[in-house]
């Protein structure tokens, strides 16, 4: 492994030189939303969709999912601006309430169709 550079924490080459960063991957056309393709975020996704709000202990029991993998894919999703995150209190129990964003709809409508066009090109 190379040394740590000084420039924003990036490996550096055997040579001291930054190691090149790769830029992210442009999706074509074709090609799925990874990010809500992923059975759980789609579950996620999914359930919101038919839902105003939905509690993560409601998403939880739902999706058949751990406490740490409902999170770890709720993050992502939030992250994506594709669900809200409104963590209250009631009473001293605090409370964690999901919500699909338009963002979120509008990927989610993207994906179906794009599936729906795959569909219909099998059964061509």
């Amino acid at each position: 492994m190379g040394k740590q550079s000084s420039l924003a924490g990036r490996p550096s080459s055997p040579a001291g030189r930054p190691a090149a960063v790769a830029a992210p991957a442009k999706r074509t056309p074709l090609e799925l939303d990874r990010l809500i393709h992923e059975r759980l975020r789609l579950g996620i996704v999914s359930a919101l969709a038919v839902n105003e709000r939905l509690s993560f202990n409601d998403l939880k029991r739902l999706l058949h999912t751990t406490d740490g993998n409902l999170s770890v894919h709720a993050r992502k999703l939030e992250e994506a601006q594709y669900v809200a995150c409104d963590k209250t209190f009631d009473g001293r129990v605090p409370r964690t309430e999901f919500r699909l964003t338009a963002a979120g709809r509008k990927a989610l409508e993207k994906y179906l169709a794009h599936m729906e066009a795959i569909i219909r090109a099998v059964k061509a």
